[in-house]
């Protein structure tokens, strides 16, 4: 079994997006060395407010909270919506700020959607926020992200493929550090 733990989060609530498929694809291409699990909370999370934010959160917080501390590190693959990054994302990340949990922790952030971004710039910026561990090289932006993969899980464009096993080699780079 793979010794790096990876909480993967998908930006999209839809049951079959093209982020979850292009997590499944990264869990396929990286079976070996990585143990990739899917958060599936994202739904379940109440709306942040700084009133709720206390020493007992909800469950649906506290869980999130111990997924992420207890990952080695993070992959983050999320679509664009309305020229930003989804509310649902941007909720989960907002859960996060008072408690740390993203400080210092590894992070590889993809933006996969038609155009992207607006969204991928967002993004960096609130994870450069929250302290996370993430460079250059840790992110991807994948234009036009349905012309590039199938709906089986797989990475059909070579040049993207290639894109996304230089930012996942930087990422594990990162995790072995």
């Amino acid at each position: 079994m793979p010794g790096k733990n990876i909480l993967a989060i998908s930006g999209s609530t839809r049951k079959h997006s093209s982020n979850l498929n292009l997590i499944k694809a990264i869990e396929k291409l990286y079976s070996n060395e990585l143990s990739i699990k899917v958060y599936d909370g994202l739904l379940t999370l109440p709306q942040f407010n700084p009133d709720d934010d206390t020493e007992n959160p909800s469950i649906q917080v506290t869980d999130l909270r111990k997924q992420i501390k207890e990952a080695n590190g993070i992959l983050i693959c999320t679509p664009e919506y309305a020229m930003g990054v989804p509310g649902s994302l941007k909720n989960l990340l907002d859960w996060t700020v008072s408690s740390s949990d993203f400080s210092n922790k590894p992070v590889v952030a993809i933006t996969a959607s038609s155009l992207g971004q607006k969204a991928h710039a967002s993004l960096v910026a609130t994870l450069q926020v929250i302290e996370a561990r993430i460079t250059e090289s840790t992110q991807l932006l994948i234009s036009f992200v349905k012309t590039k993969m199938n709906d089986r899980q797989q990475i059909t464009d070579e040049n993207t493929l290639k894109d996304v096993r230089r930012v996942m080699d930087a990422f594990i780079a990162m995790l072995n550090n």
